[in-house]
């Protein structure tokens, strides 16, 4: 999902009215063909056979020559056909060359067209005279009432309302596939199919020049044939919008996935702070769908695989799963896969390990995973009797079942029988509560796999699908990005005191400094900041790589030597003269935003000082946030022990370092004209936080 200026911008209005889009009373396709290669002729017969498949459409095929297409006679314009029929064209599907699009429309929107799905390629994609182009036709709809999809684009879909307007016809089901890539639909729906799912509806996306993803997006939320939503966009307009959107279907208890690839590309780089520097595209996705409940994927066969899961309405209400297996490698391997995933594999609690022992044969381990040592070959009941043991027990929240689970039945001769019984009481038992149970097989086409996944089990012959599954079924809230709030008034003065100040005034804490700029006034700050003291050039971006920052100075005479040292090497504005903290005491965080063109300010959290972008321990959110969301973003770094105590050391003061952290994301969210503000090193104390440098970057 790239990050991409444009003059559009999805709002969180009132939704458009997509009912003439998804189940029009009327069509027409403008560009109506004979041949079979072209999309005229592809989207003349879609047209054709929505109108005769759920419901009853008028419809009307236009050919600027009058020859008939699909043994059907044609119209030679919109008009005509208006007039031909007697009834408005709700809907109008336009396959004409890029420079009768305009003329197109507004023929379209004289019909009665409340809905126009524009096929045609070659406009705002293409530079400036396509976008003129582009903009002159949204004016046109929107001057008219009509909503248009595209252009760009390669149709729309409603399954339940029997309507398929594009290249193949989609399997029906209950997923709602937004898209800016025709290819990958059609393989997300294969994906969907070979699982027993389908499509709700389906609208290619194309240019998004007037109806945009956010507003398809809304238009999920009231429509009863979607139980999830599934998303491959490439330009989201406005972030914000797109979070609030996606907020919205999740707390309606609609999932959203989406398919974001692109990890590799830190396409918000700036090369003015480590904040900048530090911070990738892929994370701010990342924050967006963190703060909206969307679930990331990178390629279709996960989206599908998740999708799956979500339908099932199963899920992980925590990170311990118990692990089932009839062998030590594949508890092993699974095991490893599930804390790889992020998930946890505890040792389980005596009461849970008792009445495994109490149905399960003595040689079994009950300690998790749970390895049935070979009871499974015997009598495969003992799966059911540990899975079921396992959904029951209190310290479990899921259970992964991994290994040859599924062979027996596989087989001419063995215990086939009782692997279907026992594949028929866990079925039961997962469907009677609300935990999730996905099985990894080495046999996942075999009868006692189609039995498990007849209940909504997933099942998987990749152990690290099934663990990456079970992991993304964990139960997610959509905590939302609060509301940016009024702009402040604008930031004139970027220098480094103004930076203090401005930090300051919103709470953060600072030694004592005295900015100096003539070695006559050394004598003037050193009684006010005492000893021991730092002098830093100011001016320079990053001022220790530079040799800018001079430390530890105990006495006036090192403090004279080294500012006479660093004027003739440096040749700075000025010279801050500042108390010097004891960063023994402590540990160096650095807390950043930079305003991303899609999404706004973007936090930045993470190990700070003058190793910030060589650990790139970090993690990111949309600001403002709360303390309470800073202090999880802290929790969540791999440096976390450092601020909780380790190795003998006090743990920080995290409540007022989380506070901090808030306060630079307010400052950044209350202050459009800065593309970055940056505080390297925040030091955090066993009490209270110090801000040991700041800097402002303007727009």
């Amino acid at each position: 999902m790239a990050c991409q200026e444009s003059h559009r911008f999805a709002t969180a209005g009132d939704p458009v009215d997509l009912s003439a889009l998804f189940d029009p009373a009327s069509i027409a396709v403008v560009g109506a063909s004979a041949d079979p290669a072209k999309w005229g002729h592809i989207l003349s017969r879609r047209a054709v056979e929505s109108a005769s498949s759920v419901r009853r459409r008028e419809v009307a095929l236009v050919n600027r020559a009058g020859v008939p297409v699909l043994g059907r006679a044609t119209y030679e314009s919109l008009a005509a056909a208006h007039a031909g029929l007697g009834t408005s064209l709700e809907l109008v599907v336009v396959c004409v060359p890029a420079a009768a699009l305009v003329a197109t429309v507004a023929e379209a929107v004289a019909s009665g067209a409340r809905a126009i799905v524009a096929i045609t390629a070659g406009l705002a994609e293409m530079g400036a005279d396509g976008a003129r182009l582009e903009a002159e036709a949204v004016a046109v709809a929107r001057a008219g009432g009509a909503v248009l999809v595209g252009p760009n684009c390669l149709g729309v879909a409603d399954t339940g309302a029997g309507l398929q307007l594009g290249h193949a016809r989609l399997p029906a089901g209950e997923v709602t596939v937004l898209s800016q890539s025709g290819n990958l639909v059609l393989d997300l729906a294969d994906l969907l199919a070979q699982r027993d799912l389908g499509v709700a509806r389906f609208v290619s996306l194309g240019n998004q020049a007037q109806l945009t993803v956010v507003e398809a997006m809304r238009g999920c939320l009231d429509h009863d044939g979607t139980r999830a939503v599934a998303l491959y966009v490439e330009d989201v307009v406005d972030g914000r919008a797109f979070v609030a959107a996606a907020g919205e279907l999740v707390r309606a208890g609609k999932p959203v996935v989406l398919l974001s690839p692109g990890r590799s590309e830190a396409a918000v780089r700036s090369a003015v702070s480590h904040t900048g520097s530090m911070t990738s595209a892929s994370q701010v996705v990342d924050a967006a769908c963190v703060a909206a409940g969307v679930r990331r994927v990178d390629d279709p066969v996960r989206m599908a695989d998740l999708l799956e899961g979500l339908l099932g309405r199963r899920r992980l209400q925590g990170r311990r799963v118990a692990v089932v297996t009839d062998g030590g490698g594949h508890g092993a391997v699974a095991a490893d896969a599930l804390v790889d995933a992020g998930l946890e594999v505890p040792l389980l609690e005596p009461v849970t390990r008792e009445r495994l022992r109490s149905v399960l044969r003595p040689s079994s381990t009950t300690s998790n995973p749970v390895d049935l040592a070979g009871a499974g070959d015997r009598d495969p009941t003992a799966y059911a009797l540990a899975v079921t043991s396992l959904l029951d027990a209190a310290d479990v929240d899921g259970v992964l079942l991994t290994g040859w689970f599924g062979g027996y039945s596989s087989q001419a001769d063995g215990p086939g029988e009782l692997e279907l019984a026992a594949a028929a009481t866990i079925a039961e038992a997962v469907t009677a509560q609300p935990k999730a149970l996905v099985v990894h097989t080495v046999f996942p086409d075999s009868p006692t796999a189609l039995v498990l996944r007849a209940a909504g089990v997933p099942v998987h012959r990749d152990v690290r699908r099934a663990a990456g599954l079970l992991a993304a079924l964990s139960a997610v809230d959509s905590p939302g990005s609060p509301d940016l709030p009024a702009p402040a008034a604008p930031v004139s003065d970027l220098g480094y005191a103004a930076a203090r100040t401005l930090l300051t005034e919103a709470g953060l804490r600072f030694p004592v400094a005295r900015e100096v700029v003539d070695a006559a006034d050394i004598e003037a700050a050193v009684r006010q900041t005492g000893f021991p003291l730092v002098l830093k050039a100011l001016g320079a971006v990053h001022k220790s790589d530079s040799g800018g920052v001079v430390l530890g100075l105990t006495d006036l005479a090192a403090a004279r030597a080294a500012y006479a040292d660093l004027v003739q090497r440096l040749d700075p504005p000025s010279v801050s003269v500042e108390a010097m903290a004891d960063l023994g005491a402590g540990v160096e965080v650095i807390a950043g935003c930079v305003r991303d063109r899609t999404f706004g300010p973007v936090l930045l959290v993470g190990l700070g000082g003058v190793h910030a972008e060589v650990l790139a321990d970090t993690a990111c959110a949309l600001p403002p946030v709360t303390a309470a969301r800073a202090r999880e973003l802290l929790l969540s770094l791999r440096a976390a022990p450092l601020l909780t105590g380790v190795r003998g050391r006090p743990p920080v003061d995290l409540d007022a370092l989380a506070e901090a952290v808030g306060v630079v994301s307010r400052v950044a969210a209350a202050h459009p004209e800065l593309v970055e503000i940056e505080v390297n090193p925040l030091l955090a104390l066993p009490s209270g936080c110090l801000a040991l440098d700041a800097r402002l970057v303007p727009r």
